[in-house]
């Protein structure tokens, strides 16, 4: 990677990680996880999708823990480490499996978001609510109250439904712009 190139990928993470921290604070006013926890998913895909793995790595793995510095989060700081694995997991499915042509780019991106949803709602589901809080009992109201276990699969479900709606005029966008430069 050339000097130019590496000060691109470290302003376009930055953007992106300020982005995501911003519209988790933007949307906290609404006091409803599944809006946030959509947004915040949706910019993780969008993240890996036109910036690459490492962004979407990066800005998946430090957003939570600037989201509780800021205080726009209410994880703790136990939490954070599982929902930073959760949201790489999310983007390196993405990546590897949503950027394929399998019979076409939709069916990829619908597979992916399919695929990243439940890699996500494992780790934290397993990682969080039997691990951190010990709760190893099948409950199905705690598991539906709990806002780091089901609503979790929603969230990375409606971030990635977005997503598809996105991604192409935006990539169509972003190609149009750098062919410009």
């Amino acid at each position: 990677m050339f000097k130019h190139e590496k000060v691109l990928w470290i302003t376009r993470t930055a953007v992106l990680i300020a982005i995501v921290i911003t519209l988790q604070a933007a949307t906290r006013v609404f006091a409803n996880n599944y809006v946030t926890g959509s947004v915040v998913n949706l910019m993780l895909v969008i993240s890996v999708m036109t910036c690459g793995l490492y962004s979407g790595i990066t800005v998946g793995a430090i957003t939570p823990f600037i989201a509780i510095l800021v205080g726009v989060a209410g994880p703790t700081w136990t939490f954070a480490p599982f929902i930073a694995i959760g949201n790489i997991l999310l983007v390196t499915v993405w990546h590897f499996i949503g950027n394929k042509e399998i019979i076409n780019q939709y069916v990829a991106q619908f597979i992916a978001l399919i695929v990243g949803a439940l890699a996500k709602f494992l780790v934290l589901h397993f990682g969080i609510v039997w691990f951190q809080m010990g709760i190893k009992t099948f409950n199905p109201v705690a598991l539906l109250a709990n806002p780091l276990s089901v609503p979790q699969l929603i969230t990375a479900s409606i971030g990635g439904i977005c997503a598809i709606i996105i991604l192409p005029p935006l990539q169509k966008a972003l190609k149009k712009a750098f062919k410009a430069q």
